[in-house]
Formats: structure tokens, C-alpha cells, sequence
């Protein structure tokens, strides 16, 4: 398995994440693989073989060759039909926004296919280019002409939406929204409008998975498998806090995560910053 990220031009960087690609032979035994929220919206070229998403435990849709995968509010589960070899753009939770005029809540839980996001000429072509580089970093250059080109089109992101949501992960998510506003309640509905259309989350929920984000470092890392200190040092409010919230967004108990066969793939996205 071969996972690398590479960082985005300097014009980029305040909305853009990172470039990411990866890489896995194929197997005999494929495994399906759960993919938990981390609050990041992302644009993925699958240049392998086909991927299957569950849709439910038996049912499952081939995803598209070109999507943005918007908010995830739940595990989705998918699963490798063969080779693996995707190239991708991780977006702050903010940063999407910056590049189409379509509300980001309407990406929601799903996958989008480029063409109906850019037009279907622009992304064919985008899509070709990604499919017919000579290497990751000849494909970083080709998606970051074309955000660049994009950025220049829309307007800048809402400088309270960016400002509330660094807060948020600069205090891993434990920082209340009364405390941001300053008890100002009545920006309380204003802040959570503009918050589903630039990021498709309200603030309460993007706290909580950035604060689970923190959580699973601690678990990924191995830094302690006591899941009572895990949840203290996140300030759940008790341990029970903290199984509820990382069950309603994983899908599995904490006791259980590390040793899910399902877990693979999240062990490499977010292990790291």
C-alpha cells in the first residue's frame, strides 16, 4: 500500500488541505473499508478499478470514475473490486465553497460526479488529463491550474465561517459556539445558515467531528488504550459521551476500532495531521 500527500501552492493553501494519492494491489480477499467524517470536503479520481460503495449491508453502488464527496455525517463503507490508484484534493471544510456557486449541504452524504458540479466538457477534459499524466506530480499541476482558474471566478469564503472554524480546530473542536460569538445569540442562526451553504455542516456538528478527529489520532497512534483518559483529554463529558459520539459517526464502538478489519484505510488518512 502506497499513500503520500503533497502539499498545495501557496494560493491554494488556505483552502486547500492537501494532495492525496494512493495505492493498493490487487488482492485476492478484498475487504470493505469504513470511511469515518472528518469534516473535509474531497474531489476523487478513481484511476484504478471500480469501487463499490454500501449503500446497505448488501446493496452497493459502483462509484464514478470523477466525484466530490461532500459532509459525511456517517461511516460510509466501501470496497475494492481490484487494483486501487486514487489521486485526490482534501478541502478544509470551508474550502470547497470557494470554487462553485451550488450550496455545499446539497454534496451531503454522497457523491457527486464532477460533470454535474463543472459542466461535462470542462470535466471530461479535467478527467482525462488526471487519467493521462505521467506522474502525481504532473497531476497536482493539472488540478491546481484548474482551481486556480476556478478560485478566480467565485467569491471568497465568509470571513466569520473561516474565523469560527479555525477556533474549532485550533481547540479540537471544544470550543462552544456561544463562547465563539461571545454570548452574542442573535449571529447564533445567522453563523448556522452560513454554515450549511459554505460547509455543509452546522457548527455544533463540525465541532463534534473535529473533536472525534482528535480522538481517533490518540487511538490511531496508539498513545493510550485507556478510552476513559482518551475521553478526558477530548472533554466528553463522560466516557458514555464519548462512546455515543464515536459510534453515531464511526458506526463502531471505541473498544472495537482497532481491532475492525474495516479500519485499514482510516488508520492511513487519519493517523496523521
Amino acid at each position: 500500500m502506497n499513500y503520500q500527500t503533497f502539499e498545495p501552492h501557496a494560493n491554494l493553501a488556505s483552502v486547500v488541505k492537501c494532495y492525496w494519492t494512493l495505492e493498493v494491489p490487487k488482492e485476492p480477499d478484498t475487504q470493505r473499508q469504513r470511511i469515518v467524517p472528518d469534516g473535509c470536503l474531497e474531489m476523487i479520481f478513481i484511476l484504478g478499478d471500480d469501487i463499490k460503495r454500501y449503500t446497505s449491508e448488501n446493496e452497493f453502488i459502483i462509484q464514478p470514475r470523477a466525484i466530490v464527496v461532500g459532509q459525511i455525517t456517517e461511516p460510509f463503507i466501501i470496497e475494492p473490486t481490484g487494483y486501487v490508484h486514487c489521486f485526490a484534493v482534501r478541502f478544509y471544510p470551508f474550502g470547497f465553497a470557494n470554487f462553485i456557486s451550488t450550496p455545499i449541504k446539497e454534496l451531503a452524504n454522497k457523491e457527486t460526479p464532477t460533470a454535474q458540479i463543472f459542466g461535462e466538457t470542462p470535466s471530461i477534459e479535467l478527467e482525462q488529463s488526471i487519467i493521462n499524466a505521467a506522474d502525481e506530480h504532473q497531476r497536482v499541476a493539472i488540478i491546481e491550474d484548474f482551481l486556480l482558474n476556478k478560485l478566480s471566478e467565485k467569491a471568497t469564503i465568509d470571513h466569520v465561517v473561516k474565523a469560527t472554524i479555525e477556533t474549532l480546530f485550533l481547540t479540537k473542536g471544544n470550543t462552544t459556539i456561544t463562547a465563539i460569538l461571545k454570548n452574542d445569540l442573535s449571529k447564533r442562526r445567522q453563523l448556522e445558515r452560513k454554515f450549511f451553504k459554505q460547509v455543509g455542516l452546522s457548527p455544533k456538528q463540525l465541532g463534534k467531528v473535529i473533536r472525534l478527529q482528535a480522538a481517533l489520532k490518540m487511538l490511531l497512534n496508539q498513545k493510550t488504550e485507556n478510552l476513559t483518559r482518551i475521553a478526558y483529554d477530548n472533554e466528553y463529558y463522560d466516557q458514555a459521551h464519548f462512546n455515543r459520539d464515536f459510534k453515531e459517526l464511526t458506526g463502531i464502538n471505541p473498544k472495537d476500532f482497532l481491532e475492525n478489519d474495516k479500519m485499514q484505510l482510516s488508520t492511513i488518512f487519519y493517523s496523521k495531521d
